[in-house]
């Protein structure tokens, strides 16, 4: 299939493209993008795409759809990628599917760390600033993800991490110490554009893909910020 997914749910801007093989092709093409995200994802998000689609070739009414990481995450750049997803969608007239993107962590921690693994299951983790982590325990097995228990937010001391058998996210650095996961291994990873096109033939197959109007973020916090009382309480905490 010609897929187009990208991410921009956390500081790292995250594009990739699949072209179906052509003529003596065996394989499908791919091309990866990477950058900075946060405040630049705004700006720097179509022209990485539309730079990607020029390499392949490709006109976006011959994707088959567009994958986007629909949080949980940065709000802005959630608000960026399915205001994005949505626009080229709508001018293509094709589908779009959302992924959540702590599912797109699990799978770039299992494709680096444990992708021989027939049966896994990890803790996906990703800051949620305000001293609190989005999390979410997944279960690998036999090819095909599945969700146990919901996602949700939590202050690093309250996870529980049942019968897992790794960490995986982008909050080692900051909450590491905080986190009562005993000997557990610990994975850097991010919510990858390349994980979204392996997570996307799936989930096609299992008929997610959705009408443009559906592009919606996945918000698991509805505050944004601290109040003036919260921030004194966390200055005041020994």
């Amino acid at each position: 299939m010609n897929l187009l997914a990208f991410d921009t749910s956390t500081e790292t801007l995250s594009v990739a493209l699949q072209r179906a093989p052509t003529g003596r092709e065996c394989s499908a093409a791919q091309w990866q993008h990477t950058a900075p995200g946060a405040a630049q994802t705004s700006t720097q998000l179509i022209p990485a795409i539309e730079a990607l689609m020029a390499t392949a070739g490709l006109a976006y009414s011959q994707l088959d759809a567009i994958v986007f990481g629909r949080g949980p995450g940065s709000f802005t750049g959630l608000r960026s990628t399915c205001a994005v997803a949505q626009g080229l969608a709508y001018g293509a007239q094709i589908k779009v599917l959302p992924v959540d993107t702590l599912l797109a962590v699990a799978e770039q921690a299992r494709s680096e760390h444990a992708s021989a693994a027939k049966h896994w299951r990890v803790c996906a983790l990703l800051d949620a600033r305000m001293d609190e982590l989005y999390a979410c325990r997944y279960v690998f097995n036999s090819g095909l993800w599945l969700q146990d228990g919901p996602c949700a937010l939590f202050s690093p001391e309250d996870l529980v991490f049942g019968e897992c058998h790794a960490l995986a996210g982008n909050v080692f650095d900051g909450y590491g110490k905080r986190l009562a996961s005993g000997a557990l291994p610990r994975w850097h990873a991010l919510p990858s554009a390349s994980a979204l096109l392996r997570l996307a033939p799936a989930r096609l197959a299992a008929g997610a893909a959705l009408d443009p109007a559906q592009a919606l973020p996945l918000y698991v916090r509805d505050q944004v910020a601290l109040t003036s009382a919260e921030r004194a309480a966390q200055v005041a905490r020994p």
